[in-house]
């Protein structure tokens, strides 16, 4: 094995093992918090999905990937590889529709009483389940195309035009069917990237206003503490620009892979890092901005038993 891709399995290695590691923390804190009886939050729900679908993208995605680098290459069957690939875009694609759902629905939770938003701010954690099911939905039937075109490496296949992925490869086919296909997978990810950024600016507006209206009841003093909305609000836009930036890294090397008639191994590997990183990334964000979390961590590490005062939105 190559020296470069010795490296390159050793970061896809321990991007997996750390983004595993951080969701499986994650999301313990939340059933931890569940139980101690503290409020549910609507967004609550959300994330759990979230870590769900992070965590299906890593074990059916990254590991996969991994192994593939570090020159394991007939290790999964047709069938294994029909449904490595179908799981993984699943929860790729409810990675980042929770994302989205998230942006959208803390938009409303920190939307003032007064504005176009307050019916909706009072029926919106009624729905929030069946958002992220439809989700769930959309996702399990949108993908239903994936398996049909993927098959494993070392098949006895003579397909034309194929796309290699390591352990598994895409197998040609027309091009309007392509097109028909690509239209239909990009669609989710469309509507979420057409979205956020909406929700962003709205959050980034109230949030500007509350500040001026903090400064000008208060003058020049400053604020002794952010409030619950506004840590939480800070978060979701940290983890809405870290979504969008590398989305935008992976459509670029998607496109290049795409336009390029012989791809190098190096910019399959990173269009794939690009693809892991939000996966495995994004828990560490949620739990440096939720309080309850940090809390909790931090009276777990002093000792001193378990949390059982909540701060809620």
């Amino acid at each position: 094995m190559a020296s470069g891709d010795l490296m390159m399995g050793m970061i896809f290695l321990t991007l997996t093992v750390v983004g595993i590691l951080g969701n499986f923390c994650l999301l313990s804190s939340y059933l931890c918090l569940d139980f101690s009886g503290c409020r549910v939050r609507c967004t609550d729900l959300i994330i759990k999905h979230l870590i769900a679908a992070n965590c299906l993208f890593l074990l059916f995605r990254a590991v996969p990937q991994t192994m593939a680098v570090l020159g394991f290459r007939h290790f999964i069957s047709d069938l294994g590889c029909k449904l490595v690939f179908y799981v993984h875009r699943v929860g790729r694609g409810m990675s980042f529709s929770s994302t989205c759902l998230l942006s959208v629905f803390q938009a409303i939770t920190i939307s003032p009483r007064d504005s176009m938003w307050a019916e909706l701010k009072v029926k919106a954690p009624r729905y929030t389940g069946t958002c992220v099911f439809l989700c769930w939905i959309l996702h399990l039937l949108v993908n239903i195309i994936v398996p049909m075109h993927v098959s494993a490496k070392w098949g006895n296949n003579n397909m034309t035009n194929r796309k290699e992925f390591g352990y598994c490869f895409a197998s040609g086919y027309e091009n309007s069917v392509h097109i028909v296909n690509a239209a239909l997978l990009s669609f989710p990810d469309v509507l979420c990237l057409g979205i956020m950024p909406w929700a962003s600016v709205y959050m980034v507006i109230i949030l500007y206003r509350h500040k001026q209206r903090f400064q000008h009841l208060h003058g020049n003093s400053p604020s002794p503490r952010s409030s619950p909305e506004s840590r939480a609000t800070t978060t979701i836009l940290l983890l809405v620009s870290t979504f969008v930036s590398l989305y935008t890294l992976s459509c670029s090397f998607q496109v290049c892979l795409g336009v390029s008639g012989n791809p190098s191994q190096w910019m399959v590997h990173f269009s794939a890092l690009t693809n892991i990183a939000f996966s495995a990334l994004s828990p560490f964000v949620l739990m440096r901005g939720d309080s309850n979390v940090s809390r909790l961590y931090f009276t777990w590490i002093r000792g001193g038993g378990f949390p059982f005062i909540c701060i809620t939105l």
